[in-house]
């Protein structure tokens, strides 16, 4: 047995043209001819990293940990196939696996690679300053708008040194990252029992392509939004929209070069081909940029996903199931035949690829200790924190944020506790959660009810207490079935539904 995943970063599906969306993309054209394409495929935990511990251990991250590594006690789908004499492979040029809050993922692979450069990588070493005609206007913060002062922010001059480093299309990170996969696809693809996953970082943003690098009238203009209000002018909002389409282009391009190789070695046989992404990105939709600070729209949370499976053959269908990031684990270890560990909350896929048999009623999603929304498909609830002096807490063996470990001050917070149902028999750490209150009252204490049939663009409130009661019960049931800590009950309000739930 064989199997393929690409996997992106942000891509937006209701963009993709496959999906009725603006954006050309003929090799995703060409992947849903030959994939079930799925219409209802929806996150989990938000964002990149916790997004990613899904993908390996088959169940939701959000409810007991922010942004985290692997921790000693979980399932990871790839080294349960290295386990299993089943090589994993890993190319990606996603950096945040290099860093202290995703340390334990790439590692857990038979074999890895990871390209350097992306974003704010911590890769190229010039302490000269950024030359002027690189980045206008961008030396000073006095007169800059939310835009460049985000960049600056986030790590803007090293992410403009890692780009003096790009020369040709061929430099790009995406590039190499692809040419590795390549290079093992045409060195083992005639070999049995391989798990390969190419990973790339774009089209996150910075919104950077060989298109809009190496045109100088398009160098210079803004392609990195802000986690904020939208506030630039019509101008400068269409300028980054247009730099992120150059990116999805590019990864179009990209993704053209494994189905062509898919089929000169015709792999299409024998081999499994799963192409998705984390999350989607506000491009100025409802008013927001990026993603954390803003409600849980469909924008972001409703993904794009494509699998085909060799076993029934189906392709050229839009399948209505509801499905999600946790059951894409489960799903390749059942087309491999090992056995689906029961923490592993998610359901293999492998009937609703053949039949559309669904999966699951309900999708929840969110990010730790923000609000929290559920969807069954068709209406979605975006429920807000309840109670904001509600403490909550990171359950873990492994205490790192996203770049850096947890201070002396957090540890200080920590006592014992005696785990969950998935840390096999082993206590955890509980620390006091801080989350960021910049992104904490994103729906201002309300809730908001969507009808996704008749306003799939989430523009209108809906107000039906029949409906949100429902959805609030299976929140707290699928709260009961992750065995979320008490505190996260009394956070959302949810207390009071648990009799339901049973």
């Amino acid at each position: 047995m064989k199997a393929l995943m690409v996997m992106y970063d942000s891509l937006r599906r209701d963009l993709l043209s496959v999906y009725g969306g603006p954006i050309p993309a003929p090799n995703f054209e060409r992947l849903a001819a030959h994939t079930v394409c799925f219409d209802k495929s929806y996150v989990g935990s938000l964002p990149c990293m916790p997004a990613r511990r899904e993908l390996h251990t088959g169940r939701y991250n959000f409810l007991h940990r922010s942004w985290g590594p692997m921790e000693p006690y979980d399932d990871s789908m790839p080294e349960i196939l290295k386990k299993h004499g089943i090589h994993s492979r890993l190319a990606t040029d996603h950096y945040h696996y290099v860093e202290d809050g995703g340390c334990t993922y790439h590692s857990r692979y038979s074999s890895w690679s990871c390209y350097r450069g992306q974003e704010s990588d911590n890769w190229v070493a010039d302490l000269a300053p950024t030359p002027t005609e690189f980045a206008p206007n961008q030396l000073s913060p006095e007169g800059a708008t939310g835009t460049l002062r985000e960049m600056r922010r986030h790590g803007g001059w090293q992410n403009m040194h890692n780009r003096e480093r790009l020369h040709s299309e061929d430099d790009f990170p995406m590039s190499k990252t692809f040419e590795d996969g390549i290079d093992f696809l045409n060195r083992n693809g005639r070999y049995d029992n391989w798990f390969l996953q190419i990973e790339t970082f774009d089209p996150h943003e910075p919104f950077t392509s060989p298109t809009s690098h190496f045109d100088p009238d398009c160098a210079t203009q803004p392609d990195w939004p802000p986690y904020a209000d939208v506030t630039e002018g019509p101008e400068e909002i269409e300028a980054m929209r247009t730099k992120y389409e150059a990116s999805v282009r590019f990864c179009d391009r990209q993704l053209g070069r494994v189905l062509d190789l898919m089929d000169e070695l015709d792999l299409w046989k024998d081999t499994m081909l799963i192409v998705n992404t984390d999350h989607g990105f506000f491009l100025s939709e409802h008013g927001y940029w990026g993603k954390g600070g803003s409600p849980n729209y469909e924008e972001l949370v409703h993904t794009p996903l494509f699998i085909w499976d060799p076993r029934s053959g189906r392709k050229g269908v839009h399948s209505p199931a509801l499905v999600q990031t946790i059951d894409l684990a489960p799903t390749v270890l059942d087309y491999f035949g090992i056995e689906i560990p029961a923490d592993m909350l998610g359901r293999p896929l492998t009937q609703t690829l053949a039949d559309d048999t669904p999966v699951r009623e309900y999708a929840l999603f969110g990010y730790h200790s923000m609000p929290v929304g559920i969807t069954d498909g068709r209406y979605t609830l975006l429920r807000d924190v309840k109670d904001f002096d509600e403490k909550t807490y990171e359950y873990t063996q492994m205490p790192t944020h996203m770049r850096a470990m947890f201070s002396v001050e957090e540890m200080r917070t920590a006592t014992m506790a005696p785990g969950f149902s998935y840390t096999k028999g082993t206590p955890v750490m509980k620390i006091e959660a801080r989350p960021n209150p910049r992104f904490l009252h994103t729906l201002k204490g309300s809730d908001m009810l969507f009808d996704l049939q008749n306003d799939p663009h989430q523009e209108h409130v809906l107000e039906d207490a029949e409906q949100s009661d429902r959805l609030l019960t299976a929140m707290t049931a699928a709260f009961e079935e992750n065995d979320a800590p008490e505190e996260m009950y009394r956070r959302y309000g949810l207390k009071q539904y648990r009799k339901k739930a049973e």
